[in-house]
């Protein structure tokens, strides 16, 4: 196979076929699917009524006493070529839900339907096709790359998992894609320890990206980075999603690289989807009073302006005993009886696909911070 540079773009022929079995329709039957604005041709990824608990194990016998409600019901759309972007606290849910979504750790319940099908019900043997399709981009560029193998190795182990035999194809493969991330093709031969954080991750997309998937989960991959090396990787995930028309599940921390990537947002609270809208009518015109509440602590890029802060009081609650009705209720300002009794539904407030969690929704205008 012949050494490929520039514009060209690497086929790869596997010989393992992929399963043509459909339990849902291609098309935006989900109420939550949402317009977005990059093209496609319906939905990718329909997450739905998706649940993740992990026991709690006590006693002699060690036998089941609770669970830890990671995430619990929780149902989205990613379309294709779509950014979807999940934020929310440390612990509520975001990343447990994008290795769920890949069946990195299996789900308690729901359903997960990619291209039509749902991955959640096939067994093992036939996920092994569709990881070509569904890869992921790890937090920590230190821990993720493997210090003993070379970086060809690295970037090649999927290719040899999938079939690709030959050597000196996986090296040209990896060559090509160090090459597509800003790195030199003469990487191949070094090892991790040699890179600075920026190029570790630098390589971490080129592995995510070397089966040539449809689908990636970004799983808050510029949050170990520093801020001038963030832009360049958050460039570098836009220009390769319009070269090579991939769909992101992007998982971040960080509100306004959130807003700069995403074309919707999910935000998640202890386990529960509380918001979910196009990026720029959730960041202008937020209808939940925990989304205000994070949007308040983004910074605001000018030492000119003000912007008042919202404090919450109190602790988040413990996915082992959330709240009865709003999980947000110990810690929201606009909070009545009610919510303390009924689980708000997530609905849509605007006729037009903003979904929210919320009793008062109407009053979170008047609570929202300027932006």
């Amino acid at each position: 196979m012949p050494v490929l540079s520039g514009n060209v773009h690497m086929s790869m022929n596997f010989d393992t076929p992929q399963s043509t079995e459909s339990g849902a329709p291609l098309v935006d039957s989900s109420p939550m699917a949402g317009g977005g604005n990059k093209p496609g041709s319906g939905v990718l990824l329909d997450v739905r009524h998706l649940v993740k608990y992990y026991p709690v194990l006590g006693g002699l016998f060690r036998v089941k006493v609770a669970d830890v409600k990671a995430v619990d019901d929780v149902s989205f759309t990613i379309k294709r070529g779509e950014t979807f972007g999940l934020v929310g606290e440390s612990g509520c849910g975001k990343t447990t839900t994008g290795r769920t979504v890949l069946r990195l750790q299996p789900a308690t319940s729901g359903e997960v339907f990619f291209e039509g099908q749902d991955i959640l019900k096939l067994p093992l043997a036939a996920m092994k096709p569709l990881r070509r399709d569904m890869q992921i981009i790890f937090q920590d560029p230190y821990s993720s790359l493997n210090p003993r193998m070379p970086v060809g190795d690295i970037i090649g182990e999927g290719l040899r998992a999938q079939g690709m035999s030959n050597r000196k194809e996986r090296e040209e493969t990896a060559q090509f894609y160090l090459k597509k991330v800003g790195l030199r093709p003469e990487y191949v031969r070094r090892y991790p320890h040699e890179f600075s954080g920026g190029q570790r991750q630098r390589i971490g997309i080129a592995r995510a990206l070397s089966l040539r998937p449809k689908f990636v989960v970004c799983d808050e991959p510029v949050s170990a980075l520093d801020v001038s090396i963030q832009s360049q990787v958050l460039n570098l995930l836009k220009d390769l999603q319009e070269e090579f028309g991939l769909t992101y599940l992007f998982i971040a921390h960080n509100l306004s690289v959130v807003e700069y990537i995403s074309d919707r947002v999910g935000v998640m609270y202890l386990g529960k989807m509380v918001e979910l809208s196009e990026s720029r009518e959730l960041y202008n015109n937020p209808k939940h009073p925990y989304s205000v509440s994070l949007l308040s602590a983004a910074p605001i890029p000018d030492p000119t302006l003000r912007k008042q802060r919202i404090i919450l009081s109190g602790d988040v609650p413990s996915p082992l005993n959330p709240p009865s009705g709003c999980r947000f209720h110990t810690r929201c300002p606009l909070a009545q009886a009610i919510c303390r009794e009924v689980e708000p539904p997530l609905e849509d407030k605007t006729g037009t696909g903003h979904y929210a969690a919320c009793h008062f929704s109407d009053r979170v205008a008047g609570y929202a911070v300027p932006r």
